[in-house]
């Protein structure tokens, strides 16, 4: 064969194998897999069992997006070992913009402290999408313990050191650590008793099987309102419209205690930017949708998104801040 023969031919198979690829979708770029994004169901993993905060943010954009998106945004409950079985799922998933995560605070910031043995690494296993909402802790006790102040937990759990309990959502969250740093603010001395989820460990509350409960506004202002448990306190800088008479841990002589629970929305590593980019259009645009604030006042929450690179400083700053807590506080991921 010619050498003007051959280079013909190399010419064709060049331009033949990129045709053949497309043709039979052996090779997408990330491009053309966002252009064709989403073309199936979304499932949209939660680190908790159905009930709570985390469950009620996910369900409201899930079905938001849904609409937006024109497929179905299916809400996965997974919860265990400290939101650890959830994220890591997500973060073995396809970076294919088909898994997303909700992810509560301490998830990324908390349970890497607490736990040398995850599967999912905080900052390189996630594609931070947006921020979602926010919302302020509360402490709450059962209507048989002595107590009705931040004052009255604090001399309690000193005369009875060890012995006043409270309930988390798990080990690893964002609630355990308020309830350590409470603990480190006052010097009380409580036994943390972590459950799977913001359900069962009120339900511990109301039952009377533990003395207080760290959660959230979501969670626990119905239980307060309807006059199941007793408010005491809220780790806010001012009082929850929901909770008028409930007054902040500030208040009680404690100015530096804040605790902020926020959710945020995030893909595995390496999905194509071109979809996080339209998730993150997407989580804005239902933000400023009539309606949904009020829908997440009514709950204790407030909407607070963001752009990729805001969440992502987030999660650092936050990892920081919570990680001199559990030094300090010796927590343990029980």
């Amino acid at each position: 064969m010619s050498k003007s023969r051959f280079a013909t031919a190399l010419k064709a198979l060049a331009a033949f194998v990129p045709a053949l690829a497309a043709a039979t979708g052996l090779a997408l770029s990330p491009v053309a897999q966002a252009d064709a994004w989403p073309a199936k169901p979304i499932k949209l993993v939660v680190p908790y069992p159905p009930g709570g905060a985390a469950d009620a943010v996910a369900r409201l954009y899930a079905d938001k997006l849904s609409e937006r998106l024109k497929q179905p945004v299916v809400v996965d409950n997974k919860p265990g070992a400290g939101t650890a079985i959830a994220a890591e799922f997500v973060a073995k998933a396809p970076a294919d913009g088909y898994t997303l995560s909700l992810v509560p605070t301490g998830q990324l910031t908390v349970l890497p402290h607490l736990s040398k043995t995850l599967r999912f690494d905080p900052f390189a296993s996630f594609a931070p999408v947006s921020l979602l909402a926010s919302t302020a802790v509360v402490i709450a006790a059962n209507g048989t313990v002595p107590v009705h102040s931040v004052k009255e937990v604090v001399a309690l759990a000193k005369a009875k050191p060890g012995q006043v309990s409270y309930s988390s959502s798990g080990s690893g969250t964002i609630i355990h650590l308020a309830g350590e740093n409470f603990r480190l603010a006052t010097g009380a001395d409580l036994l943390h008793v972590p459950f799977k989820g913001s359900a069962p460990a009120v339900a511990a509350l109301l039952s009377g099987d533990v003395n207080l409960s760290f959660d959230t506004l979501t969670v626990l202002a119905p239980q307060i309102k309807a006059g199941k448990v007793k408010g005491i306190a809220i780790a806010s800088r001012e009082r929850s419209s929901l909770l008028p008479n409930v007054p902040t841990v500030a208040e009680a002589g404690y100015p530096d205690f804040e605790v902020v629970s926020w959710f945020g929305l995030a893909a595995p590593a390496a999905t194509p930017k071109e979809i996080v980019a339209r998730l993150n259009a997407e989580v804005g645009a239902i933000a400023r949708q009539p309606g949904v604030k009020e829908s997440l006042a009514a709950q204790g929450l407030e909407p607070w998104t963001t752009t990729p690179e805001q969440f992502a400083q987030r999660i650092k700053a936050d990892y920081a801040k919570y990680g001199q807590v559990v030094k300090a506080s010796g927590a343990t991921f029980d």
